[in-house]
């Protein structure tokens, strides 16, 4: 894409922003950089008394995208075994068109996606950070556009859905560059967006370089991430619960991680999706689950089960983790 033609996408994406949120939103633009605030910003935010349970979160979410013409699809496959061993985000549903430029996606709509990342950021002792785990869901909003007006009404749309949530817009904001990028045979331009001082996600306009007009868009954030702003909780006390102080947090991360991994049926083994369980199995503290894992299994069998019934039972998961850590 030459200067000339990015810098025209640059305005027609901002201009596409404005008409889409409205006058409601303070619209901060310099060299190409952007920051949309609401002007009553700053007021206190007071979470929940009562925090909604995961299944309430998760049913609030695809409510919302329904109403907003985006409905659940089916999870993709954990085991992906194409550019990635295991799926890493929910827009690799949308592969065929972006990087094939062919008029299809493997899903489309709403996609509450389990993935497993060993990206999360660490502290100096190599333990992940609060906000980070290895396993996580994506959640999602894939879908192909025909035109760019869609953008900025699928990011109003996604506001919505927030307040349906009880993110009030006074306490979101939404950054990046509206320059152009491009990543082999993708282009895109990234917004993200945050609540108070924590980056939640991003909404990001995607083509095929070859076949500009093939367009979609890709709206990211964790499920996790979601609760963690609006609950205002501790994040080990959030994800982990009663167990949060059993064990070592890498512990009951590579658990979690694993009871996903063994219950899509990817056992361990020496290489494949299979060496990549063996390997999170391998981070277990053996001291700390000398009574075994079947409890902490269990919890963590009934949150992935929200998302698609589980291959495996959780009997057999527990055997394979605590055979597996004894070997």
């Amino acid at each position: 894409m030459t200067g000339t033609a990015s810098d025209a996408l640059s305005e027609r994406i901002l201009a596409i922003l404005r008409a889409a949120l409205g006058r409601h939103w303070e619209f901060t633009v310099a060299d190409s950089q952007i920051d949309i605030r609401h002007p009553h910003r700053g007021t206190p935010y007071r979470p929940p008394r009562h925090p909604p349970s995961w299944k309430d979160l998760l049913d609030c979410l695809e409510n919302g995208f329904a109403r907003d013409g985006a409905p659940r699809a089916a999870c993709l496959p954990l085991r992906w075994g194409r550019e990635t061993e295991l799926t890493i985000s929910a827009v690799q549903a949308l592969d065929p068109l972006l990087k094939e430029g062919k008029p299809q996606t493997y899903r489309t709509g709403f996609l509450p996606q389990p993935v497993v990342r060993f990206t999360g950021p660490r502290d100096i002792a190599g333990v992940l950070c609060a906000g980070a785990l290895t396993s996580f869901v994506n959640i999602s909003r894939v879908q192909p556009v025909q035109t760019l007006d869609e953008y900025g009404y699928i990011l109003d749309g996604w506001l919505s859905v927030l307040s349906q949530l009880g993110f009030h817009a006074r306490h979101l904001s939404i950054y990046g560059s509206v320059t152009p990028w491009r990543r082999r045979q993708v282009g895109g331009v990234t917004l993200r967006f945050r609540h108070l001082d924590l980056t939640l996600g991003d909404l990001v306009l995607l083509w095929n370089v070859e076949n500009p007009d093939r367009m979609a868009v890709d709206l990211g954030t964790g499920l996790e991430r979601l609760a963690w702003a609006r609950t205002q909780l501790r994040w080990h006390e959030l994800i982990y619960g009663r167990f949060a102080r059993v064990a070592p947090t890498e512990t009951l991360d590579a658990i979690r991680t694993a009871t996903l991994l063994l219950g899509h049926g990817i056992a361990p083994s020496a290489r494949g999706a299979g060496g990549i369980t063996r390997r999170v199995i391998g981070s277990i503290d053996s001291t700390a689950v000398r009574l075994g894992v079947s409890a902490v299994v269990r919890d963590f069998y009934d949150y992935w089960s929200l998302f698609g019934p589980p291959l495996v039972p959780w009997p057999e998961i527990a055997r394979a983790i605590e055979q597996e850590v004894r070997v």
